[in-house]
């Protein structure tokens, strides 16, 4: 039963920016644009109107600024650019050959916007932009702490965060998490204080602030929000599992405002779950329903005291090869279920529900702590890679490889050579495979290697290494480098981290991202290419950013990292040169709902559809 009346919308033109997605970007750019080549036939999809994500950065020597901007899939294949600085041309002909500009000896205070340049006819201005120092902070408002009912009082730090067009400029906004610092693991009894999810511009104006309220517990498995436009009207919305108290932007109150549900060890077993997408623009609420799959009996879910029960995911996901659709979650261990929600017309309506149920087959037992999406049998419609096991577009299992839990959870085109993309994914099962590298669409193994008698709870797949084709995969408990084509140890030496991957530099291969730093692979020692300043990472010992994405400027993308005393995201952007011309990874649709995902539980780097070239 609806426990809350949706609020009305305001109607507005819907702006469909139809997003050429890898496989049908290299006939729309053509060959002077280095474009993605995917392998999963993404269809034309309804996505974000973005502007040029014009930026400029000083370069860490003060000899210039940096200068870079998106190439958008809707550009002419044979588009360049003249940079402008202060109203002056500083280029001597048109830049074709990447979207960025150094501009040598220019004064730190320098203003910049960029004109595209079609068949030698210059069209009008872009937004124009100031020179930031190395990087751009965001300023932020900091919540009230509490006191819980045992006494014990707790603070604020910010924590995951996402991005989103809240209000159709063609800029992103960004939705930050609030943990209270009594945070919990499921494993752990306490109680905890209220989770908040804020709106900012980059500017930091704040739009809204949403406070989850006490039936809401905090830690990493409980809140998994989603900002994405599902309606196609040119705005995202936020989607979020909610319950009685949980108080919208506008100060609506949702259920029973009075409820208190937790237990004396602080969890929340018993009371009303709900999921609420709250408007974009002021955070009210839209619609709300009730949370699919209901908690039922807690035993059911694999224990009797609350932990499992309460281990929910959530992802975007194009199911019907043309439009988003909400994807939530709850249960991995054992039961798993996994529901797709559309949201239309100002209403939340149920398209499919999977249920593995509780008998051991299907996704029972398969789950990883995140979750991922993409097209993998190439329909141009996309499925559900639920660790070890993937959700048809329709809500049928596609496959299980049995291998069960994990930690990590890897999906693109690791492997060039063969068609269609990959999973990698580390297991946590003793006698299971310590990692496998299998078919996306079927399946079936491509490889894996010994049981390690062990909880294998780091493993990565990227392409980081040029002396070795397509891309590399290492472990925690597995030796070596080796290569996702082969299997075979291709260096001796790993990686100096198993946590995210970031394109950064100016070649095809991603660097590493881990804690507050950016390193660069060589198989005789990384190299440091970026430390972050006065910054911190999140989540314990997984030391993830804030968000890791292709937010401004060109095809590299940007980390955003909270500042130690959480007053700020401090958002880095790279400054290094590059040949290579590619359209924003935002508009590729793996990639797209990858950054929509990642602050699920385990946060995970997104992967887009295409290989590294």
């Amino acid at each position: 039963m609806k426990r809350f009346n949706r609020s009305a919308r305001i109607c507005v033109t819907p702006v469909l920016a139809m997003v050429l997605t890898a496989a049908a970007l290299t006939a729309a750019t053509g060959t002077a644009v280095s474009a993605p080549v995917s392998k999963s036939g993404q269809s034309l999809a309804q996505s974000e109107r973005l502007d040029r994500g014009l930026t400029s950065i000083r370069t860490a020597t003060g000899n210039g600024n940096f200068v870079s901007w998106r190439l958008l899939a809707t550009d002419a294949a044979d588009v360049a650019f003249n940079v402008y600085r202060d109203g002056g041309k500083v280029n001597s002909t048109p830049i074709s050959a990447a979207t960025s500009f150094l501009d040598a000896g220019a004064p730190a205070g320098a203003r910049y916007s960029v004109r595209p340049v079609v068949a030698g006819v210059e069209s009008a201005l872009a937004d124009e932009v100031g020179t930031l120092a190395t990087s751009q902070d965001v300023p932020l408002q900091i919540p009230p702490g509490g006191t819980t009912p045992s006494g014990e009082s707790y603070s604020y730090q910010a924590n995951d965060a996402s991005v989103g067009d809240l209000d159709g400029d063609g800029t992103w906004e960004i939705v930050l998490k609030w943990d209270p610092s009594n945070a919990k693991d499921n494993s752990q009894a306490g109680y905890t204080g209220n989770v908040h999810l804020d709106a900012y511009k980059l500017n930091g104006t704040r739009l809204w602030r949403i406070d989850l309220g006490r039936n809401i517990r905090a830690g990493a498995h409980y809140t998994q929000f989603q900002v994405f436009d599902y309606d196609g009207d040119g705005r995202a919305e936020v989607a979020v599992k909610t319950a009685d108290g949980t108080r919208s932007g506008t100060g609506q109150t949702i259920g029973n405002a009075s409820a208190d549900h937790r237990n004396s060890s602080g969890y929340v077993l018993a009371g009303p779950e709900y999921l609420t997408v709250f408007r974009g623009t002021d955070g009210a609420v839209l619609d709300t329903e009730n949370y699919v799959p209901a908690r039922g009996t807690v035993s059911s879910w694999g224990d009797s005291y609350g932990n499992r029960v309460d281990r929910f995911l959530a992802g975007t996901a194009y199911v019907d090869g043309s439009r988003p659709s909400i994807i939530m979650a709850r249960g991995y261990y054992t039961r798993a279920v996994v529901v797709a929600w559309d949201f239309r017309n100002g209403a939340l309506t149920r398209r499919w529900t999977y249920d593995s149920g509780t008998g051991g087959g299907g996704a029972y037992g398969q789950g990883a702590h995140s979750l991922s999406v993409a097209d993998v049998d190439a329909d141009g419609r996309d499925e559900i890679i639920y660790g070890a096991a993937t959700i048809d577009d329709n809500g049928s299992l596609l496959y299980r490889t049995g291998f069960g839990h994990g930690d990590a959870l890897h999906v693109g085109d690791f492997v060039p050579s063969r068609q269609g993309l990959e999973v990698y994914m580390p297991h946590e099962s003793g006698n299971q495979p310590a990692e496998d590298l299998h078919d996306a669409r079927t399946g079936a193994v491509i490889r894996q290697a010994a049981a390690c008698n062990c909880d294998n709870g780091r493993g990565v797949a990227a392409d980081v290494w040029a002396g070795n084709p397509g891309a590399e995969v290492w472990s925690s408990a597995v030796g070596g480098l080796r290569s996702a084509t082969t299997g075979a140890q291709v260096a001796s030496r790993k990686p100096g981290s198993a946590n995210f991957v970031i394109w950064w530099d100016g070649d095809a291969q991603r660097e590493l991202l881990n804690g507050t730093t950016i390193d660069k692979y060589g198989t005789s020692g990384d190299t440091r290419l970026l430390t972050g300043s006065g910054v911190s990472s999140n989540n314990g010992t997984k030391s993830t950013p804030a968000l890791s994405a292709d937010i401004l400027g060109d095809w590299r993308e940007e980390v955003i990292w909270r500042t130690s005393d959480n007053t700020k995201l401090r958002i880095y952007s790279t400054t290094e040169p590059t040949s290579i011309r590619r359209v924003s990874l935002m508009q590729d649709r793996q990639y797209r709902v990858a950054v929509a995902w990642q602050n699920t539980a385990y946060n995970q780097p997104p992967h887009a559809s295409f290989a590294s070239p």
